[in-house]
């Protein structure tokens, strides 16, 4: 099956930083937003924000990390990615809560590269699920001015209370984060459902002990998710209603992109 076919109206090119490449669909015009997916790949629905990101008048850039590029999410198709992502821990960083993944260097590059060729006063990051961490990771590079944490899932913390408070950062990371927050009058934003075990309670409120009021938080209900084939989660695709709490959030995230990037 032609699962690309989902991604017709992008262009796509080979990314290479660090000795890692992947590859990289791009759509639209105006300043760029990375939009990173989440498990169990590039899926159509991940695939849709980043449409609606392109018609609010940006870039957006989409790599993938793993699974099928346009392929439909499923619970097989989730299980079986999972249990290959799980083995790659010479790029993601699963289990560790105190220091980002290797495969952040690579999207830094990546936004220093989407800056220089869109413009703009900066670079937008959205990760989800998987990823939801890693744009606040990219936040160290000076490129990034806009990062968005969509249910960020990492470190997995197999019901480990002691460690949901981690946010995949390191001490450093953070402290620079913070400075660039105060410094540049920037933000951050992170959504979630209250229900939602991966993103745990505990997460959320170091996020708000670290950044302060710059930390704008958006938390759902469980009656805001549409139904999917799991539980509350995913925020912008998967449980994303097109009414209510869900989409309202949606919004909020493109224009957050757009007055930061210099878009609106």
């Amino acid at each position: 099956m032609a699962y690309e076919a989902a991604l017709a109206a992008y262009s796509k090119f080979e990314f290479t930083h660090g000795g890692r490449t992947y590859p990289v669909y791009r759509r639209g015009a105006g300043p760029g937003v990375i939009v990173m997916h989440e498990m169990p790949g590039l899926h159509p629905l991940v695939v849709r924000f980043a449409d609606r990101v392109a018609a609010a008048g940006m870039t957006a850039f989409c790599p993938s990390f793993f699974g099928t590029p346009g392929k439909p999410a499923g619970k097989s198709y989730a299980l079986t990615t999972a249990l290959g992502v799980l083995c790659m821990r010479r790029e993601f960083y699963v289990w560790r809560g105190d220091r980002s993944s290797p495969v952040v260097d690579w999207l830094r590059a990546l936004a220093r590269q989407a800056h220089a060729e869109c413009g703009g006063r900066g670079v937008g990051a959205v990760g989800m699920c998987f990823t939801g961490n890693f744009a606040l990771a990219m936040m160290t590079d000076p490129s990034v001015v806009a990062p968005v944490l969509s249910q960020p899932s990492l470190p997995i913390t197999r019901n480990n209370a002691a460690r949901e408070a981690e946010i995949a950062l390191s001490p450093g990371e953070i402290a620079c984060v913070r400075d660039r927050m105060n410094a540049e009058d920037l933000s951050v934003i992170g959504l979630r459902f209250k229900s939602d075990v991966l993103t745990p309670d505990a997460r959320f409120e170091t996020y708000r002990r670290e950044f302060g009021d710059r930390f704008e938080a958006i938390e759902l209900e469980d009656e805001d998710a549409k139904p999917a084939f799991i539980p509350p989660h995913s925020v912008l695709t998967l449980h994303l209603k097109e009414t209510g709490p869900s989409k309202a959030a949606e919004q909020r995230v493109i224009q957050f992109f757009r007055e930061r990037t210099g878009a609106a």
